[in-house]
């Protein structure tokens, strides 16, 4: 497993960006995170060793996880990423997006129906903003797409949706801010996964997480550890990542 950011910075365009990390980390750091620039590691697939190898190995990239892939600053740096992407096929590319309705803006003229070596996340956080999204989503060019639900704010119904689906993914939100998780809203996902044949994990509580009708603070630590305790992932399928 890799990561790559060929740029950082993001601008906050959902109700799931309120208490983002990344603006967090940021402002700690008097970074403003609403500039977009690119990093060092703008080539980091792409670059070899002295025997000609790459520096980076095969497998699966994370791929702008403190930035968006499809942010609209960086859409002229985009192609060179494409490129990369097509020659690192021995890679498998993964980005998550809050701007999939920016999708078909972005992507190469050779795309078709998807690279083989590309996963494309929607991030959903409510209904509203599933709805919106995934109606999208849904019928893009995508070979492997997959959902991500956190921050999860309410309970959703996104199985009319789930439909060349490969996993779903849902956790609650970080944050001493944050707000509340209610881990019937997990379970309710999972069964509309099962009825789709469709893979869940569940990948983090909230920091205030309700169950059976009583609210936890759960220190950010543990937020991982509890989710897998709860030991409610469904896997049926084969993926590539």
């Amino acid at each position: 497993m890799a990561m790559w950011n060929p740029w950082r910075g993001c601008k906050k365009c959902s109700d799931g960006c309120l208490h983002c990390y990344i603006h967090k980390g940021d402002y700690k750091r008097n970074i403003d995170t609403s500039n977009i620039v690119k990093t060092k590691d703008f080539k980091k697939p792409i670059e070899k060793l002295k025997n000609g190898n790459y520096k980076m190995k095969s497998g699966l990239v994370y791929t702008c996880f403190s930035t968006d892939f499809l942010i609209e600053e960086a859409d002229e740096w985009r192609k060179e990423c494409w490129q990369m992407i097509k020659e690192r096929r021995d890679c498998t590319f993964l980005f998550l997006t809050k701007r999939i309705d920016r999708f078909i803006k972005c992507i190469p003229n050779d795309w078709n129906d998807g690279y083989d070596n590309v996963v494309v996340c929607c991030t959903i956080e409510n209904q509203n903003n599933a709805d919106y999204k995934l109606s999208i989503f849904k019928d893009l060019p995508i070979k492997h797409k997959c959902i991500t639900a956190q921050p999860l704010l309410e309970k959703i119904d996104i199985e009319k949706y789930l439909d060349d689906i490969e996993l779903v993914v849902v956790g609650g939100e970080s944050d001493y801010n944050a707000r509340s998780f209610n881990y019937d809203w997990a379970l309710n996902i999972r069964e509309q996964c099962i009825r789709k044949n469709v893979d869940f994990e569940f990948r983090q509580c909230g920091t205030y997480t309700i169950k059976d009708g009583k609210k936890y603070k759960i220190q950010t630590k543990d937020l991982c550890k509890q989710a897998k305790l709860a030991n409610i992932d469904y896997k049926k399928n084969n993926r590539i990542y």
